[in-house]
């Protein structure tokens, strides 16, 4: 991968908040907790790769706009023991962002008003983008832009709630092709008083599948003129951020799979975006594992034992390791650890000299695609009515 010619653009203002650059790390559940977000700030903030005497990922004030993990409003609201530890945030993060997820107007309003009195957050983005068919059959997530009424019904108790914490949205294209959603969406956005929209340009039927439609950005951006867009989908390098903003003119980047076993992705972002021509980390595969030790540490900090930290960290592995000589057994191997001298150790093992190998970079993550939407009876029927939405249709958990 080439290193990514320099480029500048304006700072994202959030309500009161400065991002520059304007690079925001997407919500992904049971990925972008505290850890993880604790990891990104850090490389955005230069302090990767133990510079300074820290270590790798080390927490730093950061560069850039890093959200939480989803939080449903109704476990928001009933103060549910998992949810209140996810909407912990380090005290070096600022801005804090939460993501709420709700299809319920008034738990939507009560959690929002939550926050804002009670300071949990600086910032409120509401998820209207996922995909996933517990989410999307209750109709929420990237079903609900489809529903008008609804739509409005919950911006506005969200906005009227926040005060003078910023709210803003993310969301998809439609529900699939036959019912395109995002231009009616980002009209309905302005109108309610929302600060800044993101698109992933991709219906929820794509799911991750196929290739992210980057002209609906450009499109949704034309609409909108009055408040920023941010491109979200088929970012996998700084490269193809500068690239997204020159051909649509979006006024920022939402990275989510592209950095998925990269943290590091966000030093590249911060410096192609300050018009810089040294970032494009190609990390040796040593300093690949001192991340994947300082993450899995991390996460055990996190919940308080070493055992379930290091056992939450096994999805990352195979991210981490794309692309590098590594052996299917010691894969496996390291895919089933339950202690960190155990990781270390079966990381120790590898030829860590190895130099950042050609095919690292590209899609990681879910890839799925095409699939059949699953949604509320008879909910494609009338665009506007939203009747039988109520508290029962808000999910109990937090994390997606």
């Amino acid at each position: 991968m080439s290193t990514p010619a320099a480029t500048m653009i304006s700072p994202l203002q959030i309500g009161p908040h400065t991002v520059q650059p304007p690079v925001v790390l997407a919500p992904m559940a049971g990925i972008t907790n505290a850890p993880f977000r604790t990891l990104c700030r850090g490389f955005a903030a230069g302090d990767g790769w133990g510079s300074g005497g820290r270590p790798p990922g080390a927490a730093g004030s950061g560069k850039g706009l890093f959200v939480s993990e989803m939080i449903t409003t109704r476990a928001l609201v009933e103060r549910n023991e998992k949810t209140m530890q996810l909407i912990h945030f380090d005290a070096t993060e600022k801005p804090r962002s939460i993501q709420l997820y709700g299809v319920d107007p008034a738990t939507v309003g009560k959690a929002v008003r939550m926050i804002a009195e009670e300071g949990l957050a600086d910032h409120i983005d509401l998820n209207f983008g996922c995909p996933v068919p517990k989410v999307t059959r209750k109709g929420g997530g990237s079903a609900l832009p489809y529903k008008r009424n609804l739509l409005r019904a919950i911006l506005r108790e969200a906005v009227s709630g926040a005060g003078d914490l910023p709210v803003t949205m993310k969301m998809r294209k439609g529900i699939d092709d036959d019912h395109i959603t995002y231009l009616d969406a980002g009209r309905i956005a302005v109108e309610e008083g929302v600060t800044a929209i993101a698109l992933h340009g991709r219906t929820a039927a794509q799911h991750y599948g196929g290739t992210a439609d980057w002209d609906a950005i450009a499109r949704l951006k034309e609409h909108v003129p009055e408040i920023p867009v941010l491109g979200n989908g088929d970012i996998w390098s700084a490269e193809d951020a500068v690239r997204m903003v020159r051909e649509t003119g979006c006024d920022g980047v939402v990275v989510g799979r592209g950095c998925l076993g990269r943290p590091w992705l966000f030093s590249d972002l911060v410096a192609a975006f300050e018009g810089r021509t040294d970032g494009c980390a190609r990390p040796t595969l040593r300093e690949v594992a001192d991340v994947m030790v300082r993450h899995a540490t991390l996460l055990g900090e996190w919940i308080g034992d070493e055992a379930r930290g290091v056992i939450d960290f096994r999805k990352h592995v195979a991210w981490y390791l794309k692309g590098f000589a590594v052996g299917s057994e010691m894969r496996k191997r390291l895919a089933i650890t339950s202690s960190l001298a155990e990781l270390s150790d079966g990381l120790a093992e590898l030829d860590l000299d190895q130099a950042w190998p050609l095919g690292a970079d590209g899609p990681r993550g879910r890839t799925s695609g095409n699939n059949r939407v699953v949604l509320p009876d008879g909910w494609l029927k009338d665009p506007y009515d939203c009747a039988g939405i109520s508290e029962d249709a808000e999910l109990d958990t937090s994390g997606g």
